[in-house]
């Protein structure tokens, strides 16, 4: 990696306190992700089971491991249950915030509801994200949120994208974002919305999955305009997802793997921009 690329690592769903964390594997995610030695990292939600206060103890424990000073935590709809944003804001501070970079911008928002599965951002909070990117100018503007803003394939029946997924979608695209992380249901995915990237975090330490997912964690790199996203795998070596170029909108899908086990398109998608 150059001097100039910017490198952020994307962890979600981390879910202490669940009978599914494995320990381990959360370990070695951090383990690896200090090696990369990031410009960010990203915890986007669900970082306990239930959101009580001993969960969010140990989760806060892990999360002071990772070595890098930018770092963005975010809460899931997990972490609201039982009051649990209370422990959030005691122990990671606001649940809105915004990190600003050289050559890009991150915007990262709350859309859990209390004791809900589903979520919203809410109208209130439309102005925030407006104005954070209308100063961004040239920069890549990236928006993370712990739901998902559109379905992703292999998770059944869809009831918890954000109940105003439309407005933030429109919102976005009137904004100029360029990139979208967000995490939720465990289904590592990829979709190109008009001239937006949608990228989906699977879970990191967990094995609650679906069909054949595997434990997993994102890693973007910018460079030059090009942005890369890879899907790491604990004790694996990395695969890229997509890559695309936020001057040209030249964009790559590569090979996923639904969750229902099948396999996805092989090769690549080239849309031309």
């Amino acid at each position: 990696m150059s001097a100039d690329c910017l490198r952020i690592c994307q962890i979600s769903d981390i879910h202490c306190g669940s009978p599914y964390f494995i320990p381990d594997l959360l370990e070695r995610s951090i383990l690896e992700i200090n090696d990369m030695d990031p410009t960010a990292v990203i915890v986007s939600g669900d970082l306990t089971d239930a959101g009580f206060r001993q969960e969010y103890e140990i989760s806060a424990e892990y999360i002071r491991k990772f070595r890098c000073e930018r770092l963005m935590v975010i809460p899931g709809n997990h972490d609201s249950r039982n009051v649990g944003y209370i422990h959030f804001e005691r122990l990671f501070g606001e649940r809105y915030s915004i990190m600003d970079f050289e050559d890009a911008i991150m915007v990262g928002v709350d859309s859990s509801e209390p004791d809900l599965n589903g979520g919203r951002v809410g109208r209130e909070h439309y102005d925030y994200i407006h104005k954070a990117f209308k100063g961004a100018s040239d920069k890549l503007k990236i928006f993370v949120i712990h739901h998902h803003l559109i379905p992703i394939p292999g998770t059944g029946r869809e009831r918890s994208t954000i109940q105003d997924a439309g407005d933030i979608l429109e919102l976005l695209a009137d904004s100029g974002v360029d990139l979208v992380l967000s995490g939720h249901k465990h289904v590592p995915y990829s979709w190109r919305l008009e001239n937006m990237v949608i990228v989906n975090a699977g879970t990191a330490s967990t094995t609650k999955l679906r069909g054949n997912t595997r434990p997993c964690y994102n890693v973007v790199e910018i460079e030059d305009g090009r942005v890369r996203v890879y899907r790491k795998h604990p004790f694996k070596d990395r695969e890229m997802v997509m890559d695309f170029d936020s001057e040209t909108r030249e964009y790559h899908h590569y090979e996923e793997m639904h969750g229902e086990g099948r396999p996805g398109d092989r090769g690549q998608r080239g849309i031309p921009g």
